[in-house]
């Protein structure tokens, strides 16, 4: 079992004695290397299959990669896009695309065809590193494809120097947002950005070589960035968890023990379903556990309190970091305390790296004093270059500041309404415009709106989370269809299954509503805008039920209708992925539960292999029955 010292909060003569001030090398891929030469067999990678490849591995076919992209014309700033399932292999590519001196542009192979196309388009990537099933969404594409699982069946060539020397400044990745303009925009990180986050952060976490990181996250969100590198720069290793695994709690608790690992990051929500699996038996998580680390999204301490009941604060250490892509990952740092959980109402955030300034200005953009809410800018090293492509849009959210930054230097306007407490530390309140965070993803509702308001029976819509119960947040569109059109059961329940298909040809599996109400007016305030606290008294309706094909089987009904109830949907399909029918991970846990309590049983979720349908589930349910009968 993997050990690693305890950690030491910043600020004690322990917390950087023996280490290094800085990390050998100012670009990621420079730091890997030598990483590769001090210690080339220590393991880089590992698969739950227990595949692994080391560092020095892991090196030399980034090298050949590097080599034959830039063979292609690929050097520093070079956008190239980047389409692989979660593998060693996706590794290898992104790493050799940084070893080219150009920028990663993640793309999630469950993407729709038409976002593809545009990120692709939008970045102007000149080549593209993909696997076999990265490559199957490429269609249309007019850029050369570089297909990483063939990199054996390529040949040896000789080496091709990088055209230019390749800076700290050169651009690293550019990860697409969702965009308030209806149209998604990329985010322009440099190398420099990445590696001060690490630096700057030491002191509190002190990373190292024995430290086991998961990969639980897609590369496409940038909380992937902080545990690729938190592993790779200190010379540990990266556990890769299929996107398959994520959705069981139960599984995760088993990657947990059995590889060791010692820092888990999690976004507040998967966490939740953490809990709930660990409440739900009676062994402990591993020992080896040192720290848990929160981003991407509110945190509500209240999620937490069994956990904390069962394990205390100390091992594993929890602690709670704001961010935001355009700022790198993270800007904030709290390590929880038991103080903490006395204001349960309260989400605190912490205090900045010690590299970016924070300050809280009310809408004219004037500090407002501690106590008082107000909006959030952020600057220092931390901040991108900007958007790609859209210097007005840069222009609007990276302001210069002359009064409040030295030399006017910029910030970045974030749009979260935070309040700062005497001590200096910081609660996070909520958003000042529509945007919203759901399951770590940052969503700009008008994107989600603008593709559903392009059929030609949509007068107008509007997009909002819906909590369905302990935190299963999903999102629920409530449509108005031109006037022309009548609201007949048939006429409402065709027109949510021809948007339903809109939204998945268009728009990224979390972006896709699981729901659609077709209304005939959306209620309005006194100054013309839409009411939501009107709009979240209304509970989702469902439509007509699905005709199934031939009769149920017993078990088959009941699986059925604990999914219509948790869904609060009558139109699931028996053979389809429940996940694809408008379930999040926490409602299929739900569902799980109401399974077990029903039938007896203690079905894990691991049972039903990477289909998680209620045929499939039924089978699970008769499969366990059957074996408790004879045992």
């Amino acid at each position: 079992m993997t050990l690693t010292e305890p950690i030491t909060l910043a600020g004690t003569d322990s917390a950087t004695q023996g280490r290094p001030s800085a990390l050998p090398g100012r670009r990621l891929d420079d730091i890997f290397a030598a990483r590769a030469r001090a210690d080339p067999a220590r393991v880089a990678v590992r698969t739950l299959d227990d595949q692994i490849i080391t560092y020095g591995e892991l090196n030399d076919r980034a090298e050949a990669v590097a080599d034959r992209l830039r063979r292609l014309g690929i050097g520093p700033d070079v956008p190239v896009g980047l389409c692989a399932a979660r593998t060693i292999d996706m590794l290898v590519g992104m790493l050799g695309i940084l070893k080219a001196g150009g920028a990663y542009v993640p793309i999630d192979p469950a993407y729709p065809p038409e976002r593809v196309r545009f990120m692709l388009r939008d970045s102007a990537a000149a080549a593209i590193v993909a696997d076999a099933l990265g490559a199957k969404s490429l269609e249309d594409n007019h850029a050369p494809i570089m297909r990483i699982d063939r990199l054996d069946m390529m040949g040896d060539h000789e080496a091709v120097e990088p055209t230019r020397v390749r800076q700290k400044n050169d651009l690293a990745y550019v990860i697409y947002t969702s965009g308030s303009t209806g149209v998604p925009k990329g985010v322009l990180i440099e190398h420099a950005n990445v590696v001060r986050l690490f630096e700057q952060t030491d002191a509190w976490f002190q990373f190292g070589s024995r430290d086991v990181w998961t990969l639980f996250h897609s590369i496409c969100f940038d909380f992937s960035v902080w545990e690729i590198w938190g592993a790779w720069l200190y010379g540990g290793e990266l556990v890769v968890v299929p996107t398959h695994v994520t959705r069981f709690p139960h599984r995760l608790l088993e990657v947990l023990e059995h590889f060791g690992v010692t820092v888990l990051n999690q976004t507040p929500s998967a966490f939740r379903q953490l809990v709930a699996a660990d409440a739900a038996r009676s062994r402990r998580v591993s020992d080896a556990l040192r720290l848990v680390i929160f981003g991407g999204e509110r945190l509500d301490l209240k999620v937490l309190d069994p956990w904390v009941k069962r394990y205390g604060l100390e091992q594993p250490r929890m602690i709670n970091m704001y961010g935001i892509t355009e700022t790198t990952v993270h800007v904030t740092y709290k390590p929880l305390s038991k103080a903490d959980f006395t204001r349960l109402d309260v989400s605190p955030i912490g205090v900045p790296i010690p590299d970016l300034s924070i300050h809280v200005l009310d809408s004219a953009g004037k500090p407002v004093p501690d106590g008082v809410t107000g909006e959030l800018y952020v600057g220092g090293s931390g901040l991108a270059r900007g958007y790609l492509n859209r210097p007005e849009f840069t222009a609007e959210c990276f302001i210069r500041s002359p009064g409040l930054e030295p030399n006017g230097a910029r910030l970045y306007r974030t749009g979260d309404r935070v309040v700062r407490s005497a001590s200096g530390e910081l609660a996070y309140v909520g958003r000042a415009d529509d945007q919203f965070k759901l399951r770590g993803h940052r969503i700009e509702p008008v994107e989600i709106e603008a593709c559903l308001t392009r059929h030609p029976l949509v007068a107008t819509c509007i997009v909002v989370p819906v909590d369905y119960g302990e935190g299963d947040v999903r999102l629920l569109a409530y449509v108005v269809p031109c006037l022309d059109v009548g609201l007949s059961d048939p006429l409402a329940e065709a027109l949510a299954e021809q948007l339903t298909a809109l939204a998945g040809s268009a728009l990224p599996p979390h972006m896709r509503p699981s729901n659609y109400r077709i209304v005939r007016t959306l209620p309005m305030t006194a100054q013309g805008k839409v009411d939501r606290r009107a709009l979240s008294r209304l509970l989702p309706m469902g439509g007509s039920s699905v005709e199934k094909d031939g009769p149920l089987t017993l078990t088959e009904r009941v699986v059925l209708d604990i999914c219509e109830k948790v869904l609060q949907s009558t139109k699931i399909a028996l053979d389809v992925d429940l996940f694809d029918q408008g379930a999040t991970s926490l409602a299929f846990v739900r569902i799980l539960m109401d399974v077990n309590r029903h039938f007896k049983l203690s079905l894990m979720g691991s049972e039903l292999g990477d289909t998680a349908s209620v045929h499939r589930l039924a089978a699970c349910v008769d499969g366990a029955a059957g074996a408790e009968a004879k045992g």
